[in-house]
C-alpha cells in the first residue's frame, strides 16, 4: 500500500497543481477590486445531505494558500450533514480566501460524494464479514483524494496503483499464456527483484478458481462477474486457502447478496467513477 510519505507527497502535488491551474499569474478579479490588506470571514455551507469529506484536505489547501488564514471547523470528515449545516468558518486576508475557494469546494464536493456512496455500500453489507473496496477507476491526478474519501466513508483501499500489488487479470493471464504460467512467472519476478508484493489472481469461472488453488503463493482470488451460486461455490472451494473478492457491475441492489455469499471483499469502481457531487458553497459573512 501507499506509505504515509507517498500520501503526503501526492497531496502536496495535487494542491500545488490545482492552485497553479486555477490561479495562474494571479486572481485578477480579486486583485482588481479587493485591497491587499482587506480581511474577511466566510463559511462553507452545505446545500445537500450525505457524508462530508475533504475537511482535512481543505485545511491543507487554506494553509498552502496563506498560513495567516484561521479556520474554525464545526463538522469533521465522516460526519452526516444536511442542508444548511456550516462545515467551517475561515477568516483572514480576503484575497487569500477567494484564491483557495474553488480548489477547496471542488475537492470537498467530490470527496463528499464518494464518502456518501461508500457509506451507503458499507451500511448495505452491515452484519456480514465483507469489506468494501475501491478500485483504480479514479479521476487521473487526484486518486489519492478519491481513495481518501473512500476511507472517510468507511470503506477500505484496494491497491493504490500498479506498483504496490501484483494483480493478474484476464489480459495478463492471456498474454502470459495461462494462469499457472502467469503465477509462476510472477513468483520468479518477485524472487529476482527482491520485491515483497502480494499476488492476486482473477478467475473468470470455477475451473479457473480450481487452477489458481493448485498454485502456491496466491494471496487473494478475484471472482469477476460470477453469479450468486458460483460465488457461493467458489467461496466453499477456496475455504481459508486465500482471501476472496467479488467484483463486476455490483450495485446497491446486488451488493448484499454477494456479501451473503461469504466473500471477504467486494470492490466497486462505482464508488469513484459514478457519483454526483455534493452541493457546497463558500459564502462571505458581511
Amino acid at each position: 500500500m501507499i506509505t504515509q510519505e507517498q500520501f503526503d507527497s501526492e497531496v502536496k502535488s495535487i494542491i500545488a497543481n490545482a492552485i497553479r491551474e486555477d490561479v495562474g499569474d494571479g486572481d485578477h478579479s480579486s486583485l482588481a477590486c479587493i485591497p491587499e490588506n482587506a480581511r474577511g470571514k466566510a463559511k462553507i455551507l452545505v446545500k445537500d445531505k450525505g457524508i462530508i469529506g475533504g475537511v482535512n484536505f481543505a485545511k491543507k489547501v487554506f494553509a498552502y494558500v496563506d498560513k495567516n488564514l484561521k479556520l474554525d471547523v464545526r463538522i469533521e470528515d465522516g460526519s452526516e450533514v444536511t442542508y444548511g449545516d456550516v462545515v467551517m468558518y475561515v477568516e483572514g486576508p480576503s484575497q487569500s480566501i477567494l484564491k483557495a475557494e474553488r480548489t477547496v469546494l471542488n475537492s470537498m464536493q467530490r470527496m463528499s460524494a464518494i464518502a456518501t456512496k461508500t457509506r451507503m455500500f458499507v451500511d448495505l453489507v452491515e452484519g456480514t464479514k465483507t469489506q468494501i473496496l475501491d478500485t483504480r477507476k479514479t479521476t487521473p491526478g487526484i486518486r489519492v483524494l478519491e481513495k481518501w474519501a473512500v476511507k472517510i466513508g468507511g470503506g477500505e483501499n484496494h491497491r493504490f496503483a500498479l506498483y504496490d500489488m501484483i494483480m493478474l487479470k484476464d489480459n495478463h493471464i492471456d498474454f502470459a499464456g495461462g494462469i499457472t504460467k502467469a503465477i509462476d512467472m510472477s513468483k520468479e519476478y518477485l524472487h529476482a527483484t527482491g520485491k515483497n508484493l502480494q499476488i492476486m489472481v482473477e478467475a473468470r469461472d470455477l475451473t479457473e478458481v480450481e487452477e489458481i488453488l493448485n498454485n502456491q503463493g496466491v494471496y487473494r482470488i478475484l471472482l469477476d462477474n460470477f453469479d450468486y451460486e458460483d460465488t457461493r461455490r467458489a467461496v466453499e472451494l477456496i475455504g481459508d486457502k486465500c482471501l476472496t473478492e467479488s467484483s463486476g457491475n455490483i450495485n446497491e441492489t446486488t451488493i448484499r447478496h454477494y456479501a451473503e455469499c461469504g466473500v471477504n471483499y467486494i470492490s466497486c469502481g462505482a464508488l469513484t467513477h459514478s457519483v454526483h457531487n455534493m452541493d457546497l458553497s463558500l459564502k462571505a459573512i458581511k
